[in-house]
């Protein structure tokens, strides 16, 4: 059965969660402070100060307030980029490996 092209061009496979949270960013010895804009079980969308390529690999934290509740930390790629105002920059991150 022959398929037919999809009108979109990208379908997601995972449920975004729209979280706002401040996360760490971990790349080349440096530690950068940013915000996760949404995350799900493939992926997240980050603001942050410093500027990344596709395809770097960075380590994401995202502590936990609750003593219950274990904090995200993974390894991540860059796989888009956006310009955003004031020098900042939106991207997005594909998890490779939780921890």
């Amino acid at each position: 059965m022959p398929q037919t092209p999809s009108n979109h061009s990208e379908k997601r496979d995972f449920i975004r969660m729209r979280i706002d949270t401040e996360v760490s960013l971990l790349h080349a010895g440096q530690v950068i402070a940013a915000v996760c804009l949404d995350l799900s079980s493939g992926g997240m969308q980050v603001r942050a100060p410093q500027r990344f390529q596709v395809s770097d690999h960075l380590e994401v934290r995202i502590d936990s307030d609750h003593p219950a509740l274990k904090g995200l930390h993974a390894s991540t790629e860059v796989v888009w980029i956006a310009d955003q105002p004031g020098g900042q920059q939106k991207f997005g991150l594909r998890i490779l490996a939780m921890h």
